[in-house]
């Protein structure tokens, strides 16, 4: 590779790291400081080299970057920090409008559910109110037909159970 251009493996080598802690490095860095890839592979210029030396505390961020370039990382760090606060507002305001939304559900669905503890105390009741309507006029019905019933069938067949006998050969 070039002069200014590294791999993480080179970079690995030249501080005496491995490859995942230079891997673990990048990924903690902010999104507009991330190194660019070609392919698979990243591709360190000079200032992402630089970037991952002062993540990992090898050098100073102030000792090899003018006060312009350092006001202009602090920037870059104030509008990533800016942009994810964004983010996140948006994120509790949509969480937010599920919360309502939930809530709102969970008060229909409890109010439908008492709508049908009151109806089915209702259906109860009206039940209840048939059942004591229909069974004395049933139990009296029952009364008056039964034992006049029972008793002209047992005039009627009174006289016919004397001269049959279950068994044919007794006559």
């Amino acid at each position: 590779m070039s002069e200014n251009l590294k791999t993480i493996r080179e970079l690995a080598e030249e501080l005496g790291v491995s490859k995942q802690r230079i891997q673990q490095i990048i990924a903690k860095l902010s999104t507009s400081k991330m190194p660019n890839k070609e392919g698979n592979k990243y591709i360190l210029n000079h200032k992402d080299v630089h970037n991952i030396k002062v993540l990992m505390g090898i050098e100073n961020d102030k000792s090899s970057t003018s006060k312009t370039e350092n006001r202009v990382v602090d920037y870059d760090v104030y509008l990533d920090i800016l942009e994810s606060m964004k983010e996140k507002d948006g994120q509790i305001k949509s969480l937010l409008e599920v919360q309502k939304q939930t809530q709102i559900l969970l008060d229909q669905q409890q109010q439908l559910a008492l709508q049908d503890k009151k109806m089915l105390a209702e259906y109860k009741s009206e039940i209840k109110a048939l059942k004591s309507l229909n069974s004395p006029t049933q139990d009296i019905k029952r009364a008056d037909i039964l034992p006049k019933e029972t008793t002209e069938d047992n005039r009627q067949e009174s006289p016919q159970k004397k001269h049959k006998k279950w068994w044919p050969f007794g006559r």
